[in-house]
C-alpha cells in the first residue's frame, strides 16, 4: 500500500498526446489489416471494413476523450503533484476499460464474431495484470534516471560553490604585483599595453590593480569558470556582476555598477553572450 503512494508523474501534454492517440489508432488499423486476427480474414470485405474501421474510430475516440477531453474539463482531479501510483493504475485501468467496452457493443451491433460478456471481462482482469506491471517498472526507471540526474546536479553545484570559492592567482614579473582574488569576486580584466587592469568587490567597494601580463593568460587561468567571458580582444568580464547591456547603432555596451568603463562586445562574441546570460 505504501508503494501505491508513491508519486507517479501524470502527461498532460496535449501535443505528445494527440500523437500517442494518432500513433496507437493507426497502429491498431495497420495490425488488423495486415495480420487480420480473432478471424476477420473470414469475412466478406464489407464486414472486414466495417470492423476494422469501427475499432479504429473507437480507440481513436476513446483516447481523445481520456487523454483530452476529461484532463481538460476536470484539472481538479488530474493534479500532477498530487497524482500517484493507485491514481495511474485506474485511469490506465478506465482507459482500457472504456475502448474494450466499444468493441464489445461494435461486436454486438455488427453480430460478425463472438465476443461475449465473459471474453470482455476477462480481456480487462487479464489486462490488468501486464497494465501494472508495466507501470511499476515504469515508475522505477523513472526513479533511478531522476535520482541520478538529481545527483549528478548537486555534484556540479558543490563542485561549482567551490570552484567559486577557489582563489584565482595573477602571477606577474614584478613580485609587488602579484594578485590572488577568489573568481566569483572578479568583475572585468582589461588589457593595457604589457599590464592587464584586474577589477574586483571587495565588501561595497571596487578595487583594481595593474599586472604585468597578457590577457590571453588571464583567460587561461580562469578556463574553469563558466560565467567568466572573453568578450571582445581588450575584455573579460563575469556575466554574474553586469549590471546592463547597452546597444546602439555602433554594436552594444557592458556596464557594471559603480565602475565607470565602458566595456565593448565584440560582434563574433554578441550571440554567446546572450546565450550565457539566458542560462543564468
Amino acid at each position: 500500500m505504501n508503494f501505491l503512494q508513491k508519486p507517479y508523474p501524470f502527461n498532460d501534454d496535449l501535443k505528445r498526446n494527440a500523437k500517442i492517440i494518432f500513433f496507437i489508432s493507426i497502429s491498431i488499423f495497420v495490425f488488423l489489416i495486415l495480420f487480420q486476427p480473432l478471424d476477420i480474414s473470414e469475412l466478406a470485405n464489407k464486414e472486414k471494413i466495417m470492423l476494422v474501421g469501427g475499432i479504429g474510430v473507437i480507440t481513436f475516440l476513446s483516447l481523445s476523450i481520456n487523454l483530452m477531453v476529461l484532463p481538460s474539463l476536470f484539472p481538479g482531479i488530474f493534479l500532477k503533484r498530487e497524482w500517484i501510483i493507485w491514481k495511474e493504475i485506474l485511469w490506465n485501468f478506465w482507459m482500457l476499460f472504456t475502448i474494450a467496452s466499444g468493441y464489445f457493443l461494435l461486436y454486438k451491433l455488427l453480430g460478425i464474431l463472438e465476443f461475449d460478456f465473459y471474453s470482455f471481462v476477462k480481456l480487462n482482469l487479464f489486462a490488468i495484470i501486464p497494465l501494472t506491471l508495466l507501470i511499476v517498472f515504469n515508475q522505477d526507471r523513472l526513479l533511478r534516471i531522476h535520482l541520478k540526474i538529481a545527483n549528478e546536479l548537486n555534484s556540479k553545484l558543490k563542485d561549482s560553490k567551490t570552484v567559486q570559492e577557489k582563489l584565482v592567482h595573477f602571477d606577474s614579473e614584478y613580485q609587488k604585483d602579484k594578485l590572488a582574488i577568489k573568481a566569483r569576486l572578479l568583475l572585468f580584466i582589461r588589457s593595457a599595453d604589457n599590464y592587464i587592469e584586474v577589477f574586483w568587490k571587495d565588501g561595497d567597494s571596487i578595487k583594481h590593480q595593474l599586472i604585468r601580463g597578457t590577457l590571453a593568460k588571464a583567460e587561461g587561468l580562469l578556463g574553469d569558470y563558466s560565467y567568466v567571458f572573453k568578450c571582445h580582444r581588450s575584455f573579460i568580464v563575469n556575466i554574474n556582476h553586469i549590471d546592463r547591456v547597452e546597444g546602439n547603432s555602433q554594436g552594444y555596451k557592458i556596464y557594471f555598477e559603480n565602475v565607470d568603463v565602458e566595456i565593448p562586445v565584440s560582434k563574433i562574441a554578441i550571440n554567446s553572450l546572450k546565450e550565457r546570460i539566458q542560462l543564468l
